[in-house]
């Protein structure tokens, strides 16, 4: 088999977004459009990758590290001169090389492979991934000679009347003979109005040579959309955001409105789950089976467990066990542990805490920085005071142990197992296990007082 190369274009600063973030690294389903074209590519058990950077190399590195080489465009001066940065990796190398744009992140890694499967299969020197628009303007158009083969790219501004009904599209992707490309990369000039090296021009120099130029057509236009300006980025959100979706209703899973619901590239979520209206699940977030999820929920990089529900809440950063309800209004916050048949009810913020199985919080609590074991019932408005004004301290609720509504637990303290904590109170010491604390002042009756009040009289 051919050993398979990928170079991605990633220099250009991308002016068009008005945005103090490289262009690349703009997002799409929760990650930077590079990452995205990079994981396709891997699909392809491609030999060597390498990103050509340029403007805010080391934060598109931090992204890339481990999945491709890196080649620094310093100044830039065009696609082919960008190619041309990865002589030093690729230059000597024998076999395939693909070419794509860094703001590209709709071209599936099952194009890709055709295209290359084509390219090969014809035994060309380049290939060009074209698409089919009922409206060309402004792209370059693709001619074809008899035998299918690629004659020539004709812009449009240079292209005749006939040339211009041409609706077959130069995508911007390229497929070359790696050793091809970088000789005829040396022979490319920048004797144009830009002053700058253009990388279809190999494909000129390819064919007056007499190689074989081929081009392969994708099905699908709307995944050569290159990225360029935020409503592009828009657009390609919308895009990727329905493959998202109709990948995991086609898995078995219930997605009640598909243009109201947001689902990052990398969940995963079991089948016979329920995504209602509104939900958002982000980062490396994985849900299990028969869960209902929404509406109106935010979930990022969380494990949620078979079963449970999660309504008009947010969670992140957490573990979440079975048959676990949560919500509505409830906040998990990160680092915290949540088991089996747990309640985290209305307006109940949980923070860097564990709960045991079958412990509830039902309402107007909050619980940060706090061991919580199993059977345990936290009472409305119970909260654990765990934060000095400098210090955060260490609240531990063993196994069985009610607290009273409107409690505080002023941490650090132990509340023992099967202990009982009188509602209203205030701990601020331990409680031993099995006993009664009760830390309020004694309730005092003033008979006949009401009559003495300014508002009485």
């Amino acid at each position: 088999m051919t050993n398979r190369y990928a170079v991605i274009l990633a220099a250009g600063q991308g002016t068009r977004m008005k945005s103090k973030l490289y262009k690349v690294l703009h997002q799409v389903c929760g990650k930077p459009m590079v990452e995205h074209v990079v994981d396709h590519i891997s699909t392809l058990n491609v030999e060597k990758t390498v990103t050509v950077v340029g403007h805010g190399a080391e934060l598109v590195k931090s992204h890339l590290e481990g999945k491709s080489d890196f080649a620094l465009q310093a100044e830039q001066l065009g696609t082919a001169h960008a190619v041309r940065q990865s002589e030093d990796v690729l230059g000597n190398l024998e076999g395939t090389t693909l070419v794509v744009c860094g703001d590209t992140p709709l071209i599936k890694g099952e194009t890709m492979e055709a295209l290359v499967a084509h390219h090969e299969s014809l035994g060309a020197k380049a290939t060009i991934l074209t698409g089919h628009t009922e409206a060309p303007d402004g792209y370059g158009r693709i001619i074809r000679n008899d035998q299918g083969l690629v004659e020539r790219i004709v812009e449009h501004k240079d292209a005749t009347d006939e040339e211009r009904r041409v609706k077959e599209i130069n995508t911007g992707t390229y497929c070359f003979d790696n050793k091809a490309l970088f000789e005829a990369l040396t022979k490319v000039s920048n004797d144009n109005v830009q002053g700058e090296y253009y990388l279809p021009d190999v494909i000129e120099i390819l064919k007056a040579e007499g190689e074989i130029v081929s081009a392969y057509q994708t099905g699908d236009f709307a995944e050569t959309l290159g990225v360029n300006d935020r409503v592009a980025l828009a657009q390609a959100e919308i895009t990727m955001q329905g493959r998202i979706n109709e990948f995991h209703m086609r898995n078995g899973v219930t997605i009640k409105d598909p243009k109201n619901t947001y689902i990052d590239s990398d969940i995963t979520i079991g089948r016979d789950t329920v995504i209602l209206p509104g939900t958002v699940l982000k980062g490396n977030t994985v849900i299990g089976e028969d869960a209902v999820v929404g509406p109106n929920t935010e979930v990022k990089d969380c494990t949620i467990g078979d079963r449970t529900v999660l309504r008009q809440s947010v969670a992140h950063d957490s573990f979440i066990g079975a048959d676990v309800q949560i919500g509505p209004f409830a906040h998990i916050r990160p680092a915290s542990n949540i088991g089996d048949e747990v309640k985290i009810g209305n307006f109940v913020e949980i923070k860097k805490a564990s709960f045991g199985k079958g412990s509830k919080a039902s309402h107007l609590s909050y619980i940060g920085d706090a061991e919580v074991g199993s059977d345990v019932n936290l009472g409305c408005g119970s909260i654990t005071v765990n934060y000095d004004g400098k210090n955060k301290f260490l609240t531990k609720i063993e196994d069985g142990v009610f607290v009273g509504c409107n409690s505080n637990l002023v941490a650090p303290v132990t509340i023992g197992q099967g202990a009982y904590v009188a509602a209203g109170s205030t701990i601020t010491e331990d409680v031993p296990g099995e006993a009664l604390s009760i830390a309020r002042a004694r309730q005092v009756n003033k008979e006949n007082y009401a009559q003495n009040l300014n508002h009485k009289k």
